[in-house]
């Protein structure tokens, strides 16, 4: 499949999905919300994936929306914004839904819809020079691609909330303690690491990965006895898999497992 926006490339079930419109700092605009939502469909269609890393060419991981283009075009914008929200956000549910675990890979700026997208990710590195802001304040914005969601996840409530209402931007250490960032590396390290991470998750158990990425999903707007009704059925299924068997064994057997992500 052809993308203005981002490059896809699929390696050993390891899908590498770039952010590539580095002249722009890889904006969120209408392009790359359609290309976002393509990229989603087909990465869903496959039965071989089993890691995302998702990273950026450029200075600039991503400077969130494209402000030029919203200044052109003040009345449409709500409809627009509509628009490409609709399939930005149809996309960033359909990646929720796989069993892949996302690695991103941030460098330079971070801002807006891509620090909530960042959020989403299930390991996040950033380099040491790396910045990571909210911005919508600071343009009269709410906030969209998941933020209020994401960010609670990673940073909590009361913290993700300030972050927010107060448009801060924080440095790749400040990220990390306030669990947005897992990890800081230095700049020429960043790509080595995060490659490593996903080879890691795929060789990883996939389905066991997909079903705790699903309860996590839910685990912020379900009752404890849903939860945990959903974690013995989501185990149980999970115990019929190939890689359940193999882990088992291997454990027994004193070896490492060789995990197939079935």
């Amino acid at each position: 499949m052809n993308y203005e926006t981002i490059t896809l490339a699929i390696d050993a079930g390891i899908a590498r999905l770039t952010l590539n419109q580095p002249d722009l700092g890889n904006p969120f605009n209408a392009a790359f919300c359609r290309d976002w939502l393509a990229a989603s469909g087909e990465l869903a269609a496959r039965t071989d994936l089993r890691a995302i890393l998702l990273a950026a060419k450029g200075k600039a991981f991503s400077v969130g929306g494209d402000i030029r283009l919203f200044a052109g075009q003040l009345d449409a914008l709500p409809e627009r914004i509509r628009e490409w929200t609709a399939a930005l956000h149809t996309g960033m549910a359909r990646f929720a839904r796989l069993d892949a675990p996302m690695v991103a890979a941030v460098h330079g700026m971070s801002m807006g819809g891509a620090t909530a997208l960042v959020g989403s990710c299930e390991v996040v590195y950033a380099s040491r020079t790396a910045v990571l802001g909210a911005a919508y304040p600071g343009i009269g914005f709410s906030c969209d691609a998941g933020a209020s969601r994401s960010l609670t996840s990673r940073m909590g409530h009361a913290r993700a909330r300030r972050f927010l209402i107060c448009g801060e931007t924080l440095d790749a250490e400040q990220a990390c303690a306030a669990g947005l960032v897992d990890f800081v590396v230095e700049d020429d390290a960043l790509s080595a690491a995060a490659e490593a991470m996903a080879a890691r998750l795929a060789a990883g158990p996939t389905r066991a990965f997909g079903e705790i990425r699903r309860l996590f999903a839910t685990v912020l707007s379900q009752s404890l006895e849903t939860q945990l009704e959903d974690e013995a059925q989501g185990l149980a299924a999970v115990a019929r898999s190939a890689d359940a068997r193999e882990g088992i064994r291997a454990f027994v057997e004193k070896r490492r497992p060789r995990f197939v992500g079935g």
